[in-house]
């Protein structure tokens, strides 16, 4: 078996016990952001498997938009990513 060389870890433990990989990760040409796949690249980079710069280049992002995703999963979790949830949380 063959394994790609890649700077940092392969793979991370979650608080929660899960562990996730490099394979948990979304393509790189990923066009179509549900909150499941945004929620995978936040916590990707919140607990160390990937640098920010490297997900901002890998997936397009601006560094306003990851943050924006990064808040929205601190203060309500991987919910506050749906885009129905964002129009019910701004009313609070």
């Amino acid at each position: 078996m063959f394994l790609k060389r890649v700077d940092g870890p392969r793979q991370v433990t979650l608080p929660d016990g899960s562990i996730l990989s490099r394979a948990d990760l979304p393509p790189a040409d990923t066009r179509r952001w549900v909150a499941s796949r945004k929620a995978v690249v936040v916590k990707a980079v919140v607990y160390g498997l990937i640098p920010q710069p490297e997900a901002l280049e890998r997936y397009g992002l601006s560094e306003e938009e990851f943050l924006i995703w990064r808040t929205a999963v601190e203060r309500h979790g991987d919910n506050g990513l749906k885009v129905t949830a964002i129009q019910k949380l701004r009313q609070l």
